[in-house]
């Protein structure tokens, strides 16, 4: 296939509709059919969204997931849900996301519903667009959870789920995925102070058996739980050690860095493809098509047109869904017209 340039694409999540949000906690009220037909509507309506919208690659909108780790958790056994680390009133941030304690060898003997998504996502997409799948990396999944007494550190969390994130990632492939993205914020929001090398092969080995039968993303953020970073927001400690990961494409954010780095983009451009944040999720300030266009010309300077794509900084979970589609919009009418 051809690369479109300045392709345009989403990182993975799309705004909930409100009466899923509604629905979800509302549960008991519906029987397992009815809870069938809202899943499915929710993925027609993210998959409406993002085709009106002109997006080259979409995904499922991740409408089956509550939260970024913790839906998976749910199909992992082997975790006990720990309130007590959890804090509960005051402004919004990470610690509110609630910790699992380890109390077993972690396992997923129904795998992580990645699967089942993409199988979706693929029997109600039209033809002609590019399909994503996304699931967290081993690191980042290991975020929320604590060792209890099976595991001695994050790192061995993080060993002991490497496996099963590696098998979703070998059945996506086996059904015919055309591009995967492994989200790993963590590693970007930690490599200023941990060994980035680790991370390196981490990643290395999670693909290991997915390398050139798919196309390989990943996503470097800095944290997006309620609108809000975590990391430190800078991509300078992903070099030069991050250019050995193996992978086809990197997403990063640059409108939350107001592109202050957006030159060391040539460096990852040297090796691979680079899917470029030109979209702030972060701001209720919707931009225009000329301001999407002043900042991909930002990046045309230093990633050809050919490798680069466009996207949101992160996903548009946290973003309310008309804001999203009017930000989307003019992302893709942006790219078209420098096309």
């Amino acid at each position: 296939m051809q690369p479109i340039p300045i392709k345009t694409t989403i990182v993975g999540s799309w705004p909930f509709p409100s009466w899923l949000e509604f629905a979800s906690q509302n549960l008991d009220k519906f029987g397992p059919a009815d809870v069938n037909e809202m899943i499915e509507d929710a993925v027609v309506n993210a998959i409406h969204d993002q085709v009106a919208g002109g997006l080259d690659v979409i995904t499922d909108g991740e409408q089956t997931r509550l939260d970024f780790n913790l839906s998976f958790y749910g199909f992992i056994k082997g975790i006990q849900a720990n309130h007590e680390e959890t804090r509960k009133y005051g402004p919004p941030a990470h610690d509110q996301r609630g910790k699992h304690t380890i109390v077993e060898k972690l396992s997923a003997p129904k795998g992580l519903g990645v699967l089942e998504e993409y199988n979706r996502l693929k029997r109600l997409a039209p033809e002609g667009k590019i399909l994503k799948a996304s699931i967290p990396g081993p690191y980042t999944l290991s975020g929320r959870m604590l060792p209890g007494e099976i595991y001695k550190d994050r790192w061995e969390i993080t060993e002991a789920l490497m496996p099963l994130v590696a098998l979703e990632l070998e059945k996506l492939v086996e059904a015919g995925a055309q591009e995967i993205c492994i989200d790993e914020p963590s590693m970007s929001c930690y490599a200023y102070k941990e060994d980035t090398k680790r991370f390196v092969d981490i990643f290395n080995r999670t693909v290991k058996g997915i390398v050139g039968k798919t196309r390989i993303g990943t996503h470097l953020c800095f944290g997006n739980f309620k609108g809000r970073s975590i990391g430190k927001k800078t991509i300078a400690p992903m070099l030069p050690d991050f250019l050995d990961m193996t992978f086809d494409e990197l997403h990063t954010e640059m409108c939350v860095l107001n592109f202050a780095e957006v030159h060391l983009l040539e460096r990852f451009a040297e090796k691979m493809d680079v899917a470029v944040g030109v979209i702030d999720v972060k701001s209720y300030y919707i931009e225009t098509v000329e301001d999407v266009k002043e900042r991909i010309q930002k990046c045309l300077k230093y990633v050809p047109a050919e490798k680069l794509a466009v996207a949101p900084d992160c996903g548009l979970s946290q973003t309310a869904r008309w804001a999203s589609k009017l930000k989307i919009e003019s992302m893709c009418k942006a790219a078209a017209e420098l096309r």
